[in-house]
């Protein structure tokens, strides 16, 4: 399937979660058997040829995405969590969102200094988020230089923001909006 055919499998819900806002759902994609694996398919051939060593996924939908397409390529998988989830001594980074602020945190043993890691989300809206964990990845030692992303928001600007921090930015679709 093609990125068009795969954008028109993901469900616009209006007014959610706030009024205004057109929340971009992937369950459909998601629970689409051939819609799911040619999403991964997609964003597997760019970590690819960018010469990924590992993939990082942000919890939650980063997790679906980035541990399939870590499979896909037979490399590893770093998960990069919401606080209090892992059992180690973890590497954290407090970052700020629209209202208010949230961490991010990390198993450092589960990078090799210079390694580099490819992060996979499903969304990219205003940025904050993956700017916080490449920051993190790169505290631990990663080589962070891609993210790939299965929608973009660019009215919101979270592409732009990370590549200003040296992050280029690959997604399948974009949705203009909220």
């Amino acid at each position: 399937m093609t990125p068009e055919e795969l954008k028109g499998l993901v469900r616009t819900v209006p007014d959610f979660p706030h009024t205004g806002i057109m929340f971009r759902d992937i369950t459909t994609l998601i629970s689409h058997p051939l819609g799911l694996a040619a999403t991964v398919r997609h964003l597997a051939d760019r970590a690819r040829e960018l010469g990924a060593e590992a993939i990082a996924g942000m919890e939650a939908r980063g997790f679906i995405f980035g541990a399939a397409v870590a499979v896909e390529l037979q490399l590893g998988f770093v998960p990069v969590r919401k606080p209090g989830k892992l059992p180690v001594e973890v590497l954290g980074i407090d970052y700020h969102l629209e209202y208010g602020t949230d961490r991010l945190e990390i198993d450092p043993g589960a990078i090799a200094h210079g390694q580099t890691v490819v992060i996979v989300d499903d969304l990219i809206a205003t940025g904050g988020t993956a700017l916080a964990a490449a920051q993190l990845l790169r505290q631990a030692g990663a080589t962070v230089d891609d993210a790939l992303f299965v929608i973009d928001l660019p009215d919101l600007g979270g592409a732009v923001r990370l590549r200003e921090a040296g992050v280029d930015v690959t997604a399948l679709m974009e949705f203009e909006g909220d």
